[in-house]
């Protein structure tokens, strides 16, 4: 039976900005609204909301709805909000209960397949998520608020693929300054470690060059998925360490080096921070097939910026100049990408080059 009580009994209306009803009247519906919130609490997680009987009946599901049928993801069932929470956005105040930003994320329209105590499936027609949906509950024994949820149809997306977990570095080769210089951009070379950082869900996972995980050495870039949200991407990139304002290899070497304790210890003294210089997927879709020009628009695009991360600056044409400011910033050279190159896994070709002074 819906019911407020356990809602009412969270919150202070005092205290916190949402809706909390002063009785327990319930007004009615269509039954047929649904909201989805992104809500940056303890842990990043989306809420999805399903009016009902005059409330909204609730999951918190960490990573999001999943995007593919073949995916199951945690679904925590969680207590009736008022239906007014479906147009609900801000702040809860820290210390009360699920404090943190809450903002909506998608909302629209549902309808019925199956409605009961132990199985929900619905198809959801919102602006941003479309499709049918599985939630089961999962009779663990533990916690009886512990569901799955899963998508019944395929994407309606054509050519949709599934984030890979890892690709094969695209490498480049030594030689010159190319002699058509508009066709080529120029980036700095830093003195770090490749890395590639796969966001799914908000979640991040770091892989290094030979694809082994290291997600745990870097805990710094954590909040890079909270930025993403629900954004899935693979990063292609470098990891550098700072000592002094500069990078250091020796400082790079103690960080990875460090176990996950070790790694919390380090951040204040040896801090790191990611450059992405290339975006290989994009919310289902492949990107190695785009000529570089278009994967560095949509990296650009994704707005990456924080403490410990930051989309490293290209330079078109000028390949001489940005070779004497990188040697003028004690840098040991530049990288040059043809601009109509594609991204080849493993492939150490002539479309990138190094060039060193």
């Amino acid at each position: 039976m819906p019911d407020l009580g356990e809602y009412r009994r969270k919150r202070d209306p005092e205290r916190t900005p949402e809706p909390v009803p002063a009785d327990d009247s319930l007004p009615r519906g269509n039954d047929d609204t649904f909201v989805i919130q992104e809500h940056h609490a303890r842990q990043l997680h989306w809420d999805v909301r399903f009016e009902r009987d005059g409330v909204l009946v609730s999951w918190a599901v960490p990573k999001g709805l999943p995007p593919l049928p073949e995916t199951n993801r945690l679904a925590v069932h969680t207590e009736d909000h008022p239906l007014e929470y479906a147009t609900f956005e801000g702040e809860i105040p820290a210390g009360e209960y699920g404090g943190g930003v809450m903002k909506i994320w998608d909302r629209g329209h549902y309808e019925t397949l199956h409605w009961g105590d132990h199985k929900v499936e619905v198809v959801l027609h919102g602006s941003r998520v479309r499709g049918k949906y599985l939630f089961v509950n999962r009779h663990s024994g533990r916690d009886e608020r512990d569901w799955i949820v899963r998508r019944l149809d395929p994407p309606q997306r054509r050519g949709f693929a599934e984030l890979p977990k890892f690709v094969q570095p695209m490498l480049p080769r030594k030689g010159k300054l190319p002699e058509d210089d508009a066709g080529w951009a120029y980036e700095f070379l830093w003195d770090g470690a490749r890395a590639q950082v796969r966001v799914e869900g908000g979640r991040v996972e770091i892989r290094d060059a030979e694809g082994d995980e290291i997600t745990a050495k870097y805990p710094e870039l954590k909040e890079l998925g909270e930025q993403l949200g629900t954004t899935e991407v693979l990063l292609d990139g470098n990891l550098i360490a700072l000592e002094g304002g500069k990078p250091s290899a020796a400082a790079l070497a103690r960080r990875a080096g460090a176990d996950h304790r070790q790694a919390k210890r380090l951040l204040a003294s040896v801090p790191v921070l990611y450059l992405p210089f290339d975006l290989l997927h994009l919310d289902g879709k492949s990107q190695l097939d785009q000529p570089y020009t278009r994967r560095r628009q949509r990296l650009r695009k994704l707005g990456l910026e924080g403490d410990s991360w930051r989309v490293p600056q290209h330079y078109t044409g000028g390949g001489a100049d940005v070779l004497e400011a990188a040697l003028d910033n004690g840098l040991t050279g530049i990288l040059a990408k043809r601009l109509d190159s594609v991204y080849e896994p493993g492939a150490r070709g002539e479309a990138w080059l190094i060039i060193t002074g």
